[in-house]
Order: C-alpha cells, then structure tokens, then sequence
C-alpha cells in the first residue's frame, strides 16, 4: 500500500463501532480507498507484474449469485468488502488481493489518485444510474467529499447546469472552484424548505432533471423531492439517516424516479480514462497529508473527524 484515503465510514466504524447496519464485533483493520506497488504476482496473473502501480477496487464479490450473474455485483450477498466487518481494510503496509480488482494506473496518474478513485466511482455509478449527459440539469445536495466527486463525474458526463447546496460556506467555495454553475447555501431547518426551493430554481434558471442527494437526511431528501421538476429523477446516494419522513405522494404525483445508489459497478477504468484524460482532476479534493505513525494515523482520523476545511485525509505509506 502507498496512499490510503479515510472515507467518512472509516471514521464512523473508529467513533462508535458502526455504520448503518454494519457493527464491529472483533478487532478490524480500516481503510478501502487504496492504492499501491505490486510485489508480488500469483502464477496465473498474465497483465499485472511487480512494480506495476495499481489502484484497488476494494469489493469481492461471489460472482455466482444471480445479482452477480446480471451484472450488478455491488448488490452481492456474499460481498467481502474492505473494512467492512468482519473483513479487515487496506489501512496496511501490505494486503493481497485479487488481480483483477487491481487497475494499472496511467503513467500520468499518481498513487493518490488512484485512491482518488474509490470516491470517484461512487460519483459516476450514480451518473449511469440517472443517466446522465448533455440535456441533464444537475442538483447536488451536499458538497462533501462524495457531493463534490458526484459533481465533478456530473460534469465529465456532459451535465450542461450544476448548482450544489450545503450548510457550509467553506465547502461551497470548493465546490465554486469545482465548477459549480451555482451555490445555495440552505440551513438545517426543515421550515426553510419552500423558500430554499424558490433559491435553487432561481440559481438553475430551468427545470432540475436530476437530483443527487449525497447527504441522505430528512431535510436534504425532502428537498430534492421539491425541487426536482415533474418527470425527473433522485438519487439518493448519502445514508444519513437510516430512516426518513419524506413528501414522497406529492413527488410521486410528478412522476418524479427515486433511484438508490450503493457503491458501484465496473467504474475503476472509466475512473482513470477521466484522470489520465484530465477530464477530471481530483487533486484539489486531497487537503490534509500523514504518514503511517501511530501518531499521525491518530492525528489524521481527528482531523478528518473535525471536518471543517478537511475534505479528503490521505495517508502516505
């Protein structure tokens, strides 16, 4: 391993053991944004040597159920995902893993992008899963680490209008900087929602085709159902909240498409065509540095914990 990304899951599972449904019951190394060196081949690997610099789809899949059989792996049963228990992560000096869950980078790709790229993915498995291209007004909710890839994957997919909506003014400048088309910055109070619609349609100046909610709360759900214009379609790709009480009859009276996204399918070498191509450039997303000390591993998950104008915590093995 040589550049280990920290997702937000990985500090959740740290803090209190759990995301979602998933508990740590035994000790569990962390980590699954990931890339690195080969060092070593098994003997029936023929496109892969050592030395190669890869990045690493961090999911195994059984590939004989029948949602593997169609195509859609990252719906598996059997998955054995990276730091998902009990399946140890690649927070490690060394992990082995399957030859053809590992990418060649680009020469002109770094380590860290390729890390860059399991965060990538989630972006542009959402993209196919709306499909989205040129006639494609985007709205993103939330301009996270994942809210901004989603924005950057809308973008290299052809989306000719952007504008994301966040609490935060800092991570609004980011995304300014991304390529927003437009900003909106919302509150958390749920009675503010009709008036924030009004915001968000003002800032399109046209109909928004499709939604990204990248928070997944009641609040940010909510909106994108409002906001979203009759026929189009959400995406929920945050999981927030477990639970949601949402305008979901009014939405359904517009014929507007909730979509679910989890994880991805197949994206690791559209990823590194759009890096290699420059078509999407990630580096800026890569704001705080560490190496692998006790020390700094400590201090690089507080950092990233605190958020503020951490987006995306990088470890240097």
């Amino acid at each position: 391993m040589k550049a280990v990304g920290i997702c937000g899951s990985d500090v959740h599972f740290l803090k209190t053991l759990r995301c979602a449904d998933f508990v740590v019951k035994q000790p569990m190394v962390i980590g699954h944004e990931c890339a690195g060196i080969i060092e070593e081949v098994g003997s029936e690997v023929k496109h892969l040597v050592p030395g190669d610099r890869v990045a690493l789809e961090p999911g195994i899949s059984c590939w004989r159920c029948n949602v593997c059989k169609k195509g859609r792996y990252n719906l598996c049963p059997e998955m054995k995902f990276f730091a998902t228990p009990p399946v140890h992560g690649s927070l490690a000096n060394q992990v082995v893993h399957p030859a053809d869950l590992c990418f060649k980078l680009p020469e002109n790709v770094s380590l860290e992008e390729g890390a860059m790229c399991e965060p990538l993915s989630v972006g542009v498995h959402a993209c196919r899963r709306a499909n989205i291209g040129p006639e494609t007004n985007i709205l993103v909710m939330g301009a996270g680490p994942i809210g901004l890839v989603t924005l950057l994957a809308a973008r290299a997919f052809g989306a000719p209008r952007i504008i994301i909506v966040d609490v935060d003014d800092y991570r609004l400048s980011v995304a300014k900087d991304l390529g927003a088309d437009g900003i909106v910055k919302v509150s958390t109070n749920i009675q503010d929602i009709p008036e924030e619609v009004l915001l968000i349609h003002k800032a399109m100046g046209a109909g928004v085709d499709v939604t990204f909610d990248c928070a997944g709360f009641n609040k940010t759900m909510s909106t994108a159902l409002s906001a979203t214009r009759p026929g189009g379609k959400v995406c929920l790709v945050g999981m927030g909240h477990n639970e949601m009480t949402v305008p979901l009859t009014p939405a359904a009276a517009r014929e507007v498409d909730v979509i679910g996204v989890f994880r991805y399918t197949n994206t690791w070498p559209l990823c590194l065509e759009f890096l290699r191509s420059g078509k999407i450039d990630v580096k800026p997303l890569i704001t705080h540095r560490f190496g692998f000390s006790q020390r700094e591993v400590e201090e690089a998950f507080e950092t990233s914990a605190r958020g503020g104008s951490a987006i995306k915590v990088m470890f240097n093995l």
